[in-house]
């Protein structure tokens, strides 16, 4: 090799030596500046990825199922009769839930809940961590983001969800406030036994409201928040047992370290086990009756108010009756002694079609305090106390009194109707003065000749009420029944003779509603079952007050008690006589046996008992024979025994009728006539008892003078015993078991009630 080359070789190695070899493969790409420059960009990259996330996730409507609750029905002793509705979830503001349990709730689930960002940014890493790598449920979240989870997002365990959760978390906390935050968590969290939301929790674990909870039951309904299943005392292990009381312990000793409950305090504490779980409340029996009827009642208030009826299925609502558990035993029970027990459909095929429905109402405030539906909801859905599908038959005649002394009525004679007025009580008598033709048949085809309103009122003589009601005026004696409270709607209610009879249709509530307002003195009473109505625990629904205006004065609905207590003294109500209360009342029977009725008051309620015949598919059918009774099932007998059986037990306050009565409408009764001018005319079928009558005036209606002398006034309320013994059901002429209740009717177009 030449000296130049040597050279050459030389200041290669020379340049070599000064500098570091090039790197080559894949360790050109991890030198430290690399390194440092890929971790910005990486932040930089997630940075801009959670910006664009948090622009693009939008806070979403609260999912339907946290907006759905179910509404509960109490008793007016507070006892829950029934809740209804999908999700038992009762939501409630946080002013309903003692501080306390708060606290405890919030230090079990998150301490700093109340100066936290809303979210855990740590617990949430680590959770997506771990569900990345399968590793199941991990805890770590804050109360926001839990609320979120429960009211906005699914609870699938996915990395997807859990970023979302942050996401909208941090968007939530800016704009709601914390204890609104803390309000929807406590309302729709998870806490065992089928309950969702703190007040359905201390519903199912200690059976009371949110608000009576005491700190230590309140520190194990937060323990559930963390196993509701496992922890559920009932039906939990003895690890879950250990594990729960260990949780409990843990929520009271937070609650200390964070100065929430004084360690002297929580020295004092004990563990109390919860209640056993209860079954669900369902709707059998009458609960299924009483709470479908409050439903009505609620929303036709709601459509009277202008909104929707929806407003109600959407739920939240807390619904107390007015029923009083102790008489709606002793309704229950009535029916069974006097009927329900009576009854063997094996044996006779018409007991399968008799249905007893039953209202009570308290005539001073207008509340229903008992309700007979049926005998079972689940099994027969017509609520028998509310169906207008049958006749109330002659429990329809006071109104017809009523709407007589309302207007000031007189007779054909000119005479204005008072209890003393006489008519002719003739079977089949043709009603005069009236645009149809029309001759109702009386019961049994009895005639009895003249007659007073009061001795017509006590036998329930159909001709005489027949021509009163064209006397008074049909289109005056509808519009009294529906000011009272009837259904005046066209086609249930026709201005017709046969109105007269009771021909419309009516349900117990109604006439116990148009009684009530006869024993309210003549101020309206609109039965209500609802005493109130709040949703959440704050808003109320207004209801109407059930007591109305004067729809009658009160001499004119005091002179009709008058009048009706002669039908309980003397005429066919005899079996609800009892010595330790007044009663006014009437009985009714329908045409072909349909249906019977009685209608009755005390001084301070007032019950009507129906009785139906159902057929198959609903078809109406005769209650004749029910039971064994041999013959027609009579308003004075099968619901009048219930209504004194139930009236015994329930009947209370006053005994005596506070009554202001006109003195004309009770007078003694006319002189004998002379031997020589007693007519040779008889009626066509004597009674088995001489009627009693009371007179203003000697003249009846009609041109025919007395046939028989009459007796003195109806005597004062014979005493019986506090709970009479069930008497015959056999009618006769005098009681008439269902009274003197008129038959077919040959000219009024089709075949009207009898009684």
């Amino acid at each position: 090799m030449g000296r130049a080359e040597a050279r050459r070789a030389q200041n290669s190695t020379r340049t070599t030596k000064g500098k570091k070899p090039k790197k080559t493969g894949i360790r050109r790409f991890f030198t430290w500046k690399k390194l440092l420059a890929y971790f910005v960009g990486l932040i930089a990259l997630g940075a801009g990825a959670f910006v664009a996330l948090y622009l693009y996730v939008d806070v979403p409507d609260s999912k339907t199922a946290t907006k759905l609750q179910s509404n509960i029905y109490k008793l007016s002793n507070g006892t829950v009769l029934a809740r209804t509705g999908q999700v038992n979830r009762e939501e409630v503001p946080l002013s309903k839930i003692p501080k306390n349990i708060q606290d405890a709730v919030v230090a079990a689930e998150n301490k700093n809940f109340w100066t936290d960002p809303g979210v855990d940014v740590k617990g949430t890493a680590r959770g997506i961590l771990n569900t990345v790598m399968g590793r199941g449920k991990q805890g770590g979240s804050t109360i926001t983001q839990q609320y979120v989870k429960n009211s906005y997002l699914s609870q699938e365990q996915t990395v997807t969800r859990k970023v979302k959760e942050l996401i909208i978390s941090l968007k939530v906390q800016q704009k709601v406030d914390k204890k609104d935050i803390l309000a929807g968590y406590l309302n729709t969290s998870y806490y065992g036994r089928n309950a969702y939301g703190i007040q359905a929790a201390a519903r199912a674990y200690y059976n009371k409201d949110v608000d009576k909870l005491t700190l230590e039951e309140g520190a194990y309904l937060a323990a559930l928040l963390q196993a509701p299943s496992q922890y559920d005392w009932t039906v939990a292990t003895d690890d879950g047992k250990k594990n729960a009381q260990n949780r409990w312990n843990y929520v009271l000793d937070k609650m200390v370290e964070m100065k929430w409950l004084t360690a002297e305090k929580r020295k004092d504490m004990k563990f109390e086990v919860p209640k056993d779980p209860k079954p669900p409340k369902g709707m059998s029996g009458q609960n299924g009756y009483l709470v479908k009827a409050a439903e009505q009642e609620i929303e036709r208030v709601l459509r009277a108010q202008g909104r929707s009826e929806s407003d109600l299925a959407a739920g939240g609502w807390t619904i107390t009756l007015s029923i009083d558990p102790t008489k709606q035993k002793e309704l229950e029970k009535a029916v069974y002694q006097q009927v329900t027990r009576k009854l063997d459909p094996q044996a006779r095929k018409v007991d399968a079609y008799a249905q007893v429905g039953a209202a009570s109402v308290d005539r001073k405030t207008g509340r229903v305090v008992a309700l007979y539906g049926g005998q079972d909801y689940l099994k027969h859905f017509s609520n028998n106390a509310t169906r207008e599908d049958y006749q109330p038959a002659s429990t329809f005649k006071p109104l017809i009194f009523a709407s007589a002394l309302q207007n000031e009525a007189k007779n054909e004679n000119g005479q204005r109707i008072t209890a003393g007025t006489i008519y002719d009580g003739t079977s089949k008598r043709p009603v005069r003065g009236g645009d149809t033709a029309f001759a109702p048949e009386n019961e049994d085809d009895v005639s009895y000749g003249p007659v007073t309103v009061q001795e017509s009122m006590n036998k329930s003589i159909n001709s005489a009420f027949a021509q009163m009601a064209v006397d008074v005026g049909l289109g005056k004696v509808k519009k009294t029944a529906v000011d009272m409270g009837m259904n005046g709607k066209a086609g249930n209610f026709e201005e017709v003779p046969a109105m007269s009879l009771g021909s419309m249709g009516a349900s117990p509530l109604r006439m116990a509603g148009a009684y009530a307002t006869l024993a309210n003195h003549g101020k309206k009473v609109t039965p209500t079952l609802v005493a109130s109505v709040t949703r959440n625990g704050g808003q109320k629904l207004d209801m109407p007050d059930p007591i109305g205006s004067q729809v009658l004065d009160r001499t004119n609905a005091d002179n009709v008690t008058q009048i009706l207590k002669g039908v309980v003294n003397d005429g066919t109500a005899k079996v609800v006589q009892n010595a330790t209360y007044a009663v006014a009342g009437k009985t009714g029977t329908s045409d072909d046996n349909k249906s019977a009725w009685f209608s009755g008051y005390t001084p301070g309620l007032v019950t009507t008992v129906g009785m139906f015949g159902e057929g198959p598919g609903g078809k109406q059918v005769p209650l004749t024979n029910t039971g064994g009774h041999d013959g027609r099932i009579n308003g004075g007998g099968y619901p009048a025994e219930i209504w004194a059986d139930y009236m015994s037990e329930a009947a209370d306050g006053d005994t005596e009728f506070d009554l202001e009565t006109d003195e004309a409408a009770v007078v003694p009764p006319p002189p004998a006539p002379p031997a020589s001018s007693q007519p040779s005319t008889q009626p066509s079928h004597t009674p088995s008892a001489t009627p009693s009558r009371q007179s203003q005036s000697p003249t009846p209606s009609t041109s025919k003078p007395p046939s028989q002398q009459p007796s003195s006034p109806p005597a004062s309320q014979s005493a019986k015993p506090p709970k009479p013994p069930t008497p015959s059901n056999k009618p006769s002429p005098s009681t008439g078991g269902g009274g003197a209740d008129g038959g077919t009717v040959p000219n009024g177009g089709r075949e009207e009630p009898k009684n």
